[in-house]
């Protein structure tokens, strides 16, 4: 009734505060490490994603990180419940009026030194990291000079064949529109990309795309195959790359043939421009 349990006395308010804030520091200590956990455990994923997207060919494995995580998220459980042991034993101390001591200090000692060591871990496996991818890239790329894809003939898997010519993009457009005249097929139009960019405010490399065809030729296909009315009437572009060489692009017969179904007998109708760019060229 005095403010005594059994004839000791009670702790002061004072005491039960400086206990549960005791408690909130280590729960949120506790806290923390699962969340860093979390995020180093993720890491692993991030370097995977990052590395299919970067398209490297290493096989190096980052579940190390995974151990990491998991080690600090079960540290954070572990404190929680300390924690929470401790601080139920000193409430129970403080209710029954005992004398509480000071609380040894090894607990946030071993807390600190097991976070140096996974920290000085985790660098260590980031700088091999980081090592291995390079040595990946390096022996990817064989240490050779990039070439820009611009200054090469792109291979025909995607059905555009290009032929270098001798002369400058306006000279092979002339050739080419010679050609036309000279054979009766008819130009149905010559699209200047790198005029119209120019007029815009735009820079471009001479770019122009020739539209030509013969109805004799052409209406045949699109009867047997109407799909193919894409791809016609004919085209053939001339273009400069970043070296300034000219280029003659068009798409290949057999490719065209493959892709709409046209016949063999029809294959023919489709292959002027092959001709014509051969010509052009020269």
């Amino acid at each position: 009734m005095d403010g005594t349990t059994e004839g000791k006395p009670k702790a002061a308010l004072s005491d039960y505060l400086a206990a549960e804030r005791t408690l909130l520091a280590w729960i949120r200590t506790g806290l923390a490490l699962m969340g860093f956990g979390f995020v180093v455990a993720r890491f692993g994923l991030f370097l995977q994603e990052l590395q299919a997207v970067q398209k490297t060919l290493s096989e190096q494995s980052y579940g190390l990180s995974l151990w990491f995580g998991t080690a600090l998220i079960a540290v954070g459980v572990i404190v929680n419940l300390f924690a929470g042991w401790q601080h139920a034993r000193l409430v129970r101390d403080l209710d029954r009026g005992r004398v509480v001591h000071a609380r040894p200090a090894a607990p946030a000692v071993a807390i600190a030194l097991f976070l140096a060591l996974v920290g000085l871990a985790m660098t260590i496996y980031l700088i091999s990291v980081r090592g291995s991818a390079h040595a990946t890239l390096g022996n990817f790329s064989g240490n050779k000079e990039e070439t820009p894809m611009t200054s090469i003939a792109p291979i025909a898997d995607n059905g555009i064949i290009n032929k270098a010519s001798n002369h400058s993009v306006d000279q092979t457009v002339e050739n080419l529109k010679d050609i036309l005249q000279a054979k009766g097929v008819a130009l149905f139009a010559l699209v200047d990309h790198s005029g119209e960019a120019e007029k815009a405010g735009l820079k471009m490399r001479p770019t122009k795309l020739l539209i030509f065809g013969n109805p004799k030729g052409g209406t045949p296909v699109m009867v047997a195959a109407p799909s193919a009315a894409i791809d016609l009437p004919l085209k053939i572009l001339v273009w400069e790359d970043a070296q300034g060489k000219v280029w003659a692009s068009y798409n290949s017969p057999s490719y065209l043939q493959q892709r709409h179904g046209i016949p063999q007998e029809l294959l023919q109708n489709i292959a002027v421009a092959e001709a014509l760019a051969a010509k052009a060229t020269e």
